[in-house]
């Protein structure tokens, strides 16, 4: 597999510098990405790296991936209004593992191939190295002329951020050129890979290696990823959409891709996928053919939670994506965990009641007028539950005097009352 081509029609690059595509055909070649240890898990917006390492390794590259414990602890300033907050090296450690734990799921660690991944963290190198040490032996090879150069530090002195730019932010250029030149000397590693909003910080890294040492390496960027409507990629209005999933159910991860738009589905899953371009071209014209069916959300939606959690995983979602009008909604209501059946009803209005009302057997119509106000009166609910529009865990009630006890209990805790077609409500029993 020729990796320049592969990222070529799948739309992931956009700066190479020149020298790169026959570097990678003359051996093979170490290749870093570097992804910040600010959280204990990757984000959505991680994966273009990701993937790009995951290519780089399948075109039988090495690929390396670098934990930025060091730079993370200052903060980039690309695209930044502000610096952020430090972090603890204790909680860069746990940052560290988990995220190798996510990484092991797109790329080989373990075996003893040649061209194994490898994860190294920049704090390793950095801990030791004093001040004193890092300005003599790095800081007077790049000028400040060269460093003022670089956009992201132009922008932030040209006025557009109203903090300014410290000098430790000033200086993160530098470090990341420092590892850039440490993991060439260490690992004969010679590109470094990023988004395009990481240009400048390579260039540093190249310009570095060639002044101290005589050394050649190279550059390559990605697109930085938008939404056709402009908005920023990843976020959603509860936040980032993450790869962990005790902070994004793997339901709601499998809907985040189900939903996108077809102009975005149509660029993600090149850049989101393994597939061929072969099938992604069969996606595209079934769409075309027939775009009701969302045929490229759905293979999208399905290859990218198989890569992240697990087929099983995928298999729940889309279960669980049918309860609102499959006929075995029942069925699948009592055997989805807690996490996914909270998803699946976000935003719905919710009752808490008092467990031992239920334990204790009540009417219906009771627990849903005087306990949660599900209805405004008794009559009301009668005389709905006569039109067959009332139903607890997705089942018609034909009796509004029916005793509701622990039996209906979802997860031991929860009960899901419907008032007519579309208006939900849960009950909780604490």
């Amino acid at each position: 597999m020729n990796f320049v081509e592969e990222l070529k029609w799948r739309g992931m690059i956009h700066d190479m510098m020149p020298g790169t595509e026959e570097q990678l055909s003359k051996e093979m070649t170490s290749a870093y990405v570097g992804i910040d240890p600010t959280a204990d898990s990757l984000h959505i917006g991680h994966l273009v790296g990701v993937m790009m390492l995951k290519h780089f390794q399948n075109a039988g590259h090495r690929p390396i991936a670098l934990v930025g414990g060091a730079t993370g602890m200052i903060g980039d300033p690309s695209m930044k209004s502000q610096e952020r907050v430090l972090i603890d090296e204790e909680t860069l450690r746990h940052n560290q593992e988990c995220i190798k734990n996510q990484l092991a799921k797109f790329l080989d660690f373990e075996s003893e191939a040649e061209n194994k991944a490898l994860l190294v963290n920049n704090y390793d190198w950095m801990k030791d190295y004093s001040f004193l040490n890092f300005i003599r032996d790095i800081g007077k090879h790049i000028t400040v002329n060269y460093m003022m150069a670089k956009d992201s530090v132009k922008k932030r002195l040209s006025g557009e951020a109203q903090h300014g730019m410290s000098f430790t932010e000033f200086s993160y250029q530098l470090l990341q050129g420092y590892d850039f030149l440490y993991l060439f000397r260490n690992n004969n590693c010679r590109l470094q890979m990023g988004g395009s909003d990481q240009w400048g910080n390579i260039t540093t890294g190249t310009e570095l290696i060639r002044r101290t040492d005589g050394g050649e390496a190279f550059a390559l960027t990605c697109p930085l990823i938008t939404k056709a409507d402009g908005k920023k990629f990843g976020k959603t209005e509860s936040g980032n959409v993450w790869l962990d999933p005790k902070r994004t159910s793997p339901y709601k991860f499998y809907q985040f891709w189900l939903n996108v738009s077809d102009e975005d589905a149509e660029k993600y899953i090149k850049i989101f996928t393994m597939l061929t371009k072969e099938e992604v071209a069969a996606l595209i014209e079934e769409q075309k053919a027939n775009p009701g069916l969302r045929p490229i959300q759905k293979r999208l939606a399905k290859e990218i939670t198989i890569m992240v959690h697990s087929e099983a995983d995928y298999e729940a979602a889309v279960e669980a994506s049918q309860i609102l009008f499959s006929n075995k909604a029942q069925d699948i209501l009592h055997k989805i965990d807690e996490d996914t059946l909270l998803s699946v009803f976000e935003g719905v209005p919710q009752f808490e009641v008092e467990k031992s009302v239920v334990e204790a057997g009540v009417p219906l119509v009771n627990l849903l007028t005087e306990n949660a106000a599900v209805f405004a009166s008794k009559g009301e609910m009668r005389k709905l539950t006569q039109g067959g529009g009332v139903l607890v865990n997705k089942e018609k009630v034909a009796d509004p005097n029916m005793l509701i006890d622990s039996s209906h209990l979802l997860n031991g805790k929860y009960i899901l009352a419907q008032k007519g077609k579309k208006n939900y409500y849960l009950i909780i029993a604490k």
